[in-house]
């Protein structure tokens, strides 16, 4: 008697991947090991390996204050050496940041539901509503770049500081007690804020720093989330 076959259906598994990342003059800011740009080039390059691996589409969204370029995904590795490129070579025009305008955009151009790396400092206002929407179209994560530097405000007396975003120079006497205090106040603030901002809408969330390894931040990401 010859033996039954069974014929087995097994869907392809394919996702889509898209990295929508801050190209804003914050990015070029870095007090020890590597500036913000040069973590968040390093973080697309890990992520478009591990979709090319993974046999996945992966595209790109460069922002500022304005989208700056939207390469659509695609898979194979000719692309990711382009995305890759772009990441080093690429001269935005902007230098501020608008995370509501980037959200909205990533919302209308990509159609199909998809896991979406948002790579930033979060340094921009209202984008609540925009990052709420994204969500419920994608499954979006966001990745929080930050330097050490950023921080903490040292007693060295008068100093100059520029906000790189807007160019604008202000003269601070870091020697005031009252000034570093102030500044500590409203750095915890944000920090406590944008947390709760994340957890309201839904978004997964990880903290990368310049002076550390991103794997172990990366893996527990990424841990938390095969547990939902």
């Amino acid at each position: 008697l010859s033996a039954p076959y069974i014929k087995e259906h097994r869907e392809e598994r394919e996702l889509t991947v898209i990295l929508l990342v801050d190209l804003s003059a914050s990015g070029e800011f870095g007090t020890r090991q590597q500036f913000k740009k040069d973590l968040i080039t390093e973080i697309c390059a890990v992520l478009s390996f591990s979709a090319i691996q993974n046999n996945d589409k992966i595209g790109i969204i460069f922002f500022t204050d304005r989208i700056e370029k939207f390469i659509p995904p695609k898979k194979g590795k000719t692309h990711i050496l382009r995305i890759i490129r772009e990441l080093i070579e690429f001269q935005p025009e902007g230098r501020g940041t608008d995370l509501g305008t980037a959200l909205k955009y990533l919302t209308n151009a990509i159609k199909k539901r998809s896991i979406c790396f948002l790579i930033s400092d979060f340094q921009s206002p209202n984008f609540e509503d925009a990052i709420k929407l994204a969500n419920k179209k994608h499954d979006l994560v966001a990745l929080r770049i930050q330097d050490p530097g950023e921080s903490i405000l040292p007693d060295v007396g008068l100093i100059r500081m520029m906000d790189p975003e807007s160019g604008q120079w202000r003269l601070i006497d870091t020697s005031e007690k009252q000034v570093r205090e102030q500044f500590d106040r409203n750095l915890n603030l944000f920090n406590r804020e944008l947390e709760a901002l994340f957890s309201r809408s839904g978004v997964d969330a990880a903290v990368l720093q310049t002076n550390r390894s991103y794997v172990k931040p990366l893996m527990q990401l990424f841990k938390n989330r095969g547990r939902k």
